[in-house]
């Protein structure tokens, strides 16, 4: 039970730079030691802006001397390559470190059991399990990305208690409260990119940043699916290029002479093929993303955008804010061409809040 709790822990301190740290995961580590009143926390540590430092490292060197014979405790497996930093199982093994609790192995190849092996031929007990299934959560992203290419999924959707999203005539409504707003700024503090349709930049004229007092810098990166390049140069997004990057996925037969208006102001537009029904092609796309680094993307679209990515089965996680006005039988749809119950063909719920007279649930990929 007490390493439970001190990797929980750890996994709220790793937690603070969600969605700042890409491409690497966001680790937390905490060193500790063990004393006739309790275990004392000595050092605590998380993945940096960018991904470095590292989690580990940090908490080591915060504990400093105090570290030798202690125990750290981490979310991820510590990485044992030298990249742009040293292996952080050779500060673990510097350090003195006596044993380390880790939640789970790193699927990364060039980790994948390999830290652990070092930890414990240098004489360091090694246990691996606690806090395991919340570590998976928190670190969906890079599993995903190293495992299957391609970034965590989640899908975002503001829906009416009768399951619709807007009015007739593709009209939008306001949905949900105040505190759900909130909850969700929130939500795009913690994704590497929040991605969009054209048909919804055109409609609705979005930032897509994180509007919370004090966290803009924190807004992601924004990408528009926008096939023919119709985004334009005087859309909100375009204008607060200088607040998040702008990305846009275009077709490869999109006319080359459309990007420069938008590439001059600093957006960056990237070519995707198309699918057969003349959309872009969703499964290259979040590969070509994952290839750019994102692991974490959140998709806050509308329905067309929505039921293609749910038909695509890339959808991981699905958060659905339900609000209790209805809109009425001739309103939109959540999911375009399919039911709202299409999610539970691959999705559990798995989580429920309240945010207001809102309610939130949140549904995982089985």
């Amino acid at each position: 039970m007490q390493d439970e709790a001190l990797m929980a822990a750890a996994l709220s301190v790793g937690r603070r730079e969600l969605g700042q740290t890409w491409p690497n995961p966001a680790v937390g580590a905490v060193v500790v030691r063990e004393t006739p009143a309790g275990p004392v926390v000595l050092g605590r540590g998380w993945t940096s802006k960018g991904g470095r430092p590292h989690a580990e490292p940090q908490a080591i060197a915060q504990a400093g001397k105090a570290a030798h014979g202690a125990t750290l405790y981490v979310t991820l497996e510590p990485c044992s390559h030298h990249g742009q930093t040293p292996p952080c199982v050779d500060a673990i093994r510097a350090a003195g470190l006596k044993r380390v609790v880790a939640a789970v192995e790193d699927p990364d190849f060039r980790v994948a059991g390999r830290g652990f092996s070092i930890l414990r031929e240098a004489g360091i007990e090694v246990v691996v399990g606690p806090g395991a299934a919340e570590a998976r959560i928190a670190h969906a992203g890079h599993i995903r990305r190293v495992t299957e290419g391609r970034p965590h999924v989640m899908l975002k959707l503001a829906i009416s208690a009768d399951g619709k999203v807007g009015l007739a005539g593709r009209r939008p409504a306001a949905i949900t409260g105040e505190a759900t707003r909130g909850r969700v700024h929130m939500l795009r503090a913690t994704f590497d990119a929040v991605l969009t349709g054209i048909g919804t930049v055109l409609a609705d004229d979005p930032r897509l940043t994180c509007r919370l007092p004090g966290m803009l810098h924190r807004s992601p990166v924004r990408i528009v699916l926008d096939s023919e390049l119709r985004l334009p140069a005087t859309s909100a997004l375009a204008r607060s290029i200088a607040t998040a990057p702008l990305w846009i996925l275009a077709a490869e037969d999109a006319p080359a002479e459309r990007e420069g208006p938008i590439v001059g102001l600093g957006a960056e537009v990237m070519r995707v093929r198309r699918r057969a029904g003349g959309g872009l092609d969703l499964d290259e796309a979040v590969k070509l993303l994952a290839l750019r680094g994102i692991t974490r993307l959140m998709v806050e679209a509308g329905p067309r955008v929505a039921g293609a990515f749910v038909q695509s089965r890339l959808v991981d996680e699905a958060d659905i804010f339900q609000a209790p006005r209805e809109l009425g039988p001739e309103a939109l749809d959540a999911l375009e061409g399919l039911p709202l119950s299409q999610l539970d063909t691959y999705l559990s719920v798995t989580e429920t809040e309240r945010h207001g007279a809102d309610r939130l649930t949140i549904m995982r990929r089985r």
